[in-house]
């Protein structure tokens, strides 16, 4: 141990020595460059600025006192122009000051990393020394605790000498590497450490004992971190809220431990407040907070213990953390300050999860209540904690609607009744105190939000207040509606919801009457929301489930309307975003009142569910679009058009299928069905395109075609083709699935072809008129396999007469094409006529030719022939004639 002792002294004396050698070495250079300057040559003199006017009496002593040198008689005297004897003189000006030259390696090494390490190694020699005299034997537990507390007692001692030594010499003191701070925190250290030592490994002392020593000496490293700095207050919060973990007990009391945390958090407050050290007053906020659960976790939860806990942090922060509130820091006026907010905020989230884990027991609602008037009170007070306000409402809306899920219908609607023990009786004390509750809530929350709007000129304090005060009320009457109503038919909260929406209603009303202020806009628009919201809220206590969907579609009808009166921009926002909740609305439940759609072909829950959210949607679209085309009015677009083509394909599915919309399989009328529906709404938007030149209407008037393409390749080509798939059966002969399913999209295809010729790439137009004659060739075909093999097309060989069939009706077909071409004079349709004429040539001579016989065959070829001259000719004398030139005379020779 000596030797130690003795080494490590030696290392000192060595830096020491180096430092005094290269302080010697610095004050001899400096001495030199002093004797230097005295022998160098003059430079130039320093430039000239404006000095200050002497006095006149000054002046004139001045005057006097110079000595005068006469004028030569020949020379006449300097002329002195009129203002240069008023201009002020010129002296030199001082010199710029040199920066301070950055530490070097060395000095790195000799002031603060050998701080730091000694200070490290003090700390550890304390405990090697405890722990040598264990491994040795060589004392006991008592005197090894007394000489550890002696060993911390002489580093204290050896801390506060110091510091007093450097404050009263004239030696600067490093901050980085205070020699004072580190003996100090080393003592601190030590104390500890023998303190635990003494309880955990001798038991010299009891729990409540060790509890009170840690807790002495935790609160004596905060006391001492006034004089030394930041890092002995880091170790003193850390010693502190961490001395709890170190003593245990079988029988912990919570109240002399939150009694302890109460304690330190004032003083670690204290000391931030002081000190001005937010990292501290944050540090301090986490740990207690994190204290929060052990008495949580317990069944039942120490709710009394717990309450004190957050109650006495919250008011420790809102006397010293919060900016511009007692005796808390000073703030910028209307600053928004984060931890003046989160320092309430995390306090009251501490009641929030006593709320939850005590089951919503009575105190704990109390408490909870009480803390959030506390927030809004502060708040109010203090700008710096507006932030607070809207993480309370926030927790106010969990609490309730949390408290309105944890009961389970299904149990209070048992055939027997409710089980004993299971469920909660609608009038049971705890209802009625949470119905006070939110009733006070919603009202002070509501106020507060309506009476904030004007005190503040910065302008994100009256939108946190006025948002705040629109969703708190209705988060409360949806969660009361939730837990009381079991989400029944409600006329009492439909009257509820109508009177906060006439509230808010009056609220928008007289602030659209005052004078403009930072964040009055937005808060009109947050009020005006609210209205909508409640109102669309009191259809739905009032009306059935489904109605929630028509309910909310309204009310972003209401939202386009009301922007038209008041040119509120968030209004067009708020439009888009009801819109975005009703699409996300149907996507988990598209038939909306679930297995209740009913069967009656079109008059059913999809023609409401459906049909007048796009109605609302197409009517809001068009409202929007009188002042502006941006986002908002393309997301309402959007909706509009996405219900208006659901509402079409889940009527088909619905009406095809008796019902139920959700069956795996589709047939060929449905598909014919649907691709119908899709091209005719492809046409539909192609003309609405050139009136309103709409994004949305262009993108999806292309995304309906493809949809019809795929389905058309897809399913009427392949998978639902009736000459293809065994058992699919056609009935009747002429009117049958085949005209819904290839004769009308035919058609639907050729009109959309022409819908978009001269406005679109001619590739596109053609594309979709070639997908039309596809599918008037499919049907030709497959209604004369239907005429031979009756219902069951996709059995049976194919008969001379049947295949003699097919290049009659093909030929045929191409030319009546070609009569059509040449009477409306269209070049599509003449190309058109040439396509199924040549598929007909081309099937006369490779199959034709190989599978038929006799007179069939002669037939076949003799029709072809004649059609083929015939339209020959008919292209010659008709399209493309040639009117006789007159003979040009031949000249006569010589001529």
């Amino acid at each position: 141990m000596f030797e130690f002792f003795a080494i490590a002294i030696a290392v000192v004396a060595l830096i020491i020595a180096r430092k005094a050698q290269d302080q010697t070495a610095g004050l001899k250079a400096r001495l030199d460059a002093i004797e230097a300057s005295e022998w160098r040559a003059p430079q130039a003199p320093p430039p000239l600025v404006p000095a200050e006017p002497p006095a006149p009496a000054a002046a004139a002593e001045t005057a006097a006192a110079a000595p005068v040198e006469p004028t030569p008689l020949h020379e006449a005297p300097p002329s002195v122009p009129d203002d240069a004897a008023d201009a002020p003189r010129l002296t030199p000006a001082a010199p710029p000051p040199v920066p301070p030259a950055s530490p070097g390696f060395e000095e790195r090494v000799g002031t603060r990393w050998v701080v730091w390490l000694g200070g490290l190694t003090l700390a550890l020699g304390g405990f090697f020394m405890v722990r040598y005299s264990i491994d040795a034997g060589l004392l006991g537990p008592g005197v090894r605790v007394l000489l550890g507390s002696a060993f911390a007692l002489a580093l204290l001692i050896a801390g506060e000498w110091t510091r007093r030594s450097e404050s009263t010499s004239s030696i600067d003191v490093l901050p980085i590497a205070n020699i004072p701070a580190i003996l100090t925190a080393a003592g601190t250290a030590v104390a500890f450490g023998t303190v635990y030592a003494a309880y955990a490994l001798y038991d010299f002392l009891a729990p409540a004992s060790a509890f009170i020593l840690l807790g002495l000496v935790a609160l004596g490293t905060l006391a001492a971190a006034l004089l030394h700095g930041p890092m002995l207050a880091g170790l003193g919060i850390v010693a502190a809220f961490g001395t709890p973990l170190l003593v245990s007990s079988d029988t912990p009391d919570f109240w002399a431990l939150y009694i302890y945390l109460a304690v330190v958090t004032a003083a670690a407050f204290g000391l931030a407040r002081i000190r001005l050290w937010i990292w501290l007053a944050v540090t301090t906020i986490v740990l207690a907070l994190l204290w929060t659960f052990p008495a949580l976790t317990f069944f039942p939860p120490e709710v009394g213990p717990s309450a004190f806990h957050v109650i006495a942090g919250f008011v420790l922060a809102a006397l010293m953390v919060v900016c511009g509130f007692m005796f808390g820091p000073s703030a910028d006026d209307d600053h928004f300050e984060p931890v003046s907010s989160g320092s309430l905020a995390a306090y009251l989230f501490g009641a929030t999860c006593i709320v939850l884990a005590s089951f919503h027991a009575d105190l704990a609602i109390i408490v909870f209540a009480v803390l959030t008037a506390a927030t809004l009170l502060v708040a109010w007070r203090a700008p710096s904690a507006a932030g607070s306000v809207a993480l309370a409402a926030v927790f106010v809306g969990i609490v309730f609607l949390e408290w309105a899920i944890r009961v389970n219908p299904d149990l209070l609607v048992l055939p027997g009744g409710p089980l004993p023990g299971i469920g909660t009786s609608p009038i049971e004390s705890s209802v009625s105190l949470h119905f006070t509750v939110a009733a006070l809530f919603a009202i002070a929350f509501g106020a507060a939000g309506f009476l904030a709007q004007g005190r503040s000129s910065n302008a994100l304090v009256p939108v946190i207040w006025s948002a705040s005060g629109v969703f708190t009320p209705l988060a409360l009457i949806i969660a009361l509606y939730a837990r009381i109503a079991h989400l029944d038919r409600s006329i009492p909260f439909a009257i509820l919801a109508v009177l906060l929406a006439a509230a808010f209603a009056a609220a928008t009303e007289i602030l659209s009457r005052r004078e403009l202020r930072p964040g009055l806009t937005v808060a009109t628009a947050l009020f005006a929301t609210g209205t909508l919201a409640a109102m669309a809220l009191g259809l739905t206590f009032a009306l059935d489930r489904g109605w929630l969907t028509i309910a909310l579609a309204l009310t972003s009808l209401g939202a386009a309307w009301v922007s038209t009166q008041r040119p509120i921009p968030f209004l067009r926002v708020l439009s888009a975003i009801l819109a975005g909740i009703v699409v996300l609305r149907i996507g988990y439940e598209p038939r909306i009142v679930g297995a209740a759609v009913g069967t009656t072909p079109i008059f059913n829950w999809l023609l409401w569910g459906y049909g007048i959210p796009a109605l609302s949607f197409w009517t809001a679209s068009i409202l929007l679009r009188r002042q502006a085309d941006d986002a908002s009015l393309r997301s309402v677009e959007a909706a509009a058009i996405l219900f208006t083509v659901l509402l079409v394909f889940l009527q088909i599915r619905h009406f095809i299928n008796g019902g139920d919309v959700y069956r795996h399989s589709s047939g060929l009328t449905e598909t014919g069905l649907q691709v119908c529906a899709a091209l005719a709404m492809a046409i539909g938007l192609e003309r609405l395109f050139v009136r309103s030149g709409s994004i949305i209407h262009n993108v999806s008037a292309i995304l309906l075609t493809l949809f019809a393409g795929a389905a058309t390749l897809v399913g009427l080509l392949f998978i639902d083709n009736p000459f293809i798939w065994w058992g699919d059966r056609v009935s009747g002969e002429f009117f049958n699935e085949l005209l819904l399913a290839y004769a009308a999209p035919a058609i639907l295809a050729l009109l959309l072809s022409y819908a978009v010729a001269g406005r679109r790439p001619a590739a596109y137009g053609n594309t979709i008129a070639a997908g039309a004659l596809v599918l008037a060739l499919s049907y030709i075909s497959l209604e004369i396999r239907r005429l031979y093999h009756g219902p069951s097309m996709s059995s049976g060989p194919i008969y001379d007469v049947e295949q003699y069939t097919y290049s009659i009706a093909w030929l045929a077909f191409g030319v009546a094409l070609l009569v059509i071409g040449i009477f409306f004079n269209s070049q599509r349709a003449r190309l058109a006529s040439a396509v199924v004429i040549a598929l007909t040539i081309a099937k006369v001579f490779l199959v034709d030719l190989s599978t038929l016989e006799g007179v069939y065959r002669a037939l076949s070829f003799m029709g072809l022939g004649l059609v083929l001259v015939a339209i020959g000719w008919f292209y010659q004398k008709v399209l493309f004639r040639r009117d006789a030139q007159p003979a040009t005379p031949v000249a006569p020779a010589g001529s």
